[in-house]
């Protein structure tokens, strides 16, 4: 029997978490409570935003349903560690559009994870192997997470940096965020030794660690961090204006490329145009821009436009041809 209230609540919270409904004697059964005092359990985790609905019976049920937030959850070791590993493997690749996120919810869950499961996560890890495709750029997750936690502790963050031209050299500075632009991540922070900011490729980052020095954020120079990004960028490296046309609304288009792209302009309510400029490879790009699925037209560079082109032929081809 449990008597203390908080460790019984977690042990009912559990329960509840598993996606079946609980007849009231068996919870009562499961605690070694009375059906009055789950009675009064459930309703403190009601209080506390958890939605357990209750069913009428002979035996009466609960079961815990989706609510308008999501309250805290209680895992088990299993749970825990499967969640990490997961995790782990989503932020270590520039995945669009679950990269971040990704990253955040592992800070938060390493954060709380008992030593032991951390050596379980960390020896399953070491025991797989992750496949890269493209061109993406792997990065260790713990980088990742380290830097993830100093942004949001505000703490100034440290490390050894190796530039485009392999010149090292260590830096202090306060971190802003982490930006995934689908095959990289970049880390957008102001560099302290040099009073401005910065830009930095994570997969360049080395013994990164936070200071424990607080810091009152900046605000950055554009407001935006993938616009800034996208001029950070531009001036690091030789790029190609662009110009296309999208047979689909600006929003819809808009949702579907990366930010950094730029702001589709509409034409009308069916139609927009993109203009932006790229460092990436024409062939690459190509490939982005059917990603986006709406039929689409590329006016310049005329090396886009070849690309494009030999990208067709070449999905053709492979949609005509007969396997063996």
């Amino acid at each position: 029997m449990t008597t203390d209230t908080p460790a019984r609540l977690l042990q009912l919270l559990s329960l509840l978490q598993t996606p079946r409904e609980w007849p009231g004697g068996e919870l009562s059964e499961r605690l070694g409570v009375s059906r009055r005092t789950v009675r009064r359990d459930i309703d403190r985790l009601r209080e506390l935003g958890y939605p357990v609905h209750a069913t009428k019976g002979s035996d009466g049920g609960y079961r815990l349903a989706a609510g308008k937030a999501m309250p805290p959850l209680v895992l088990d070791d299993e749970e825990a560690v499967a969640i990490a590993v997961g995790l782990r493997a989503g932020a270590g690749h520039a995945v669009e559009g679950v990269d971040e996120a990704s990253v955040r919810a592992l800070a938060k869950l390493e954060q709380v994870l008992p030593s032991r499961l951390r050596h379980r996560v960390a020896t399953l890890q070491a025991a797989t192997t992750a496949v890269a495709f493209g061109d993406g750029v792997r990065v260790a997750p713990e980088t990742l997470t380290v830097m993830a936690s100093a942004i949001a502790g505000q703490e100034r963050l440290r490390f050894a940096y190796r530039a485009k031209d392999g010149t090292r050299s260590r830096r202090l500075t306060e971190p802003h965020r982490l930006v995934s632009t689908g095959r990289r991540w970049y880390l957008v922070a102001y560099d302290l030794d040099r009073g401005d900011w910065r830009t930095f490729r994570v997969d360049r980052v080395d013994e990164p660690f936070a200071t424990g020095a607080r810091f009152t954020p900046r605000e950055l120079p554009t407001g935006d961090v993938a616009e800034y990004l996208r001029q950070s960028v531009q001036r690091g490296q030789e790029t190609y204006a662009f110009e296309v046309t999208f047979a689909a609304p600006a929003d819809l288009v808009a949702a579907r490329l990366p930010r950094w792209f730029g702001t589709p302009e509409p034409l009308d309510g069916e139609s927009c145009r993109l203009r932006g400029a790229a460092s990436d490879s024409v062939e690459w790009l190509a490939v982005r821009l059917a990603l986006a699925e709406c039929d689409f037209t590329v006016h310049q560079p005329s090396e886009l436009v070849a690309a494009v082109r030999d990208l067709g032929k070449r999905l053709s081809r492979a949609a005509n041809s007969r396997g063996a």
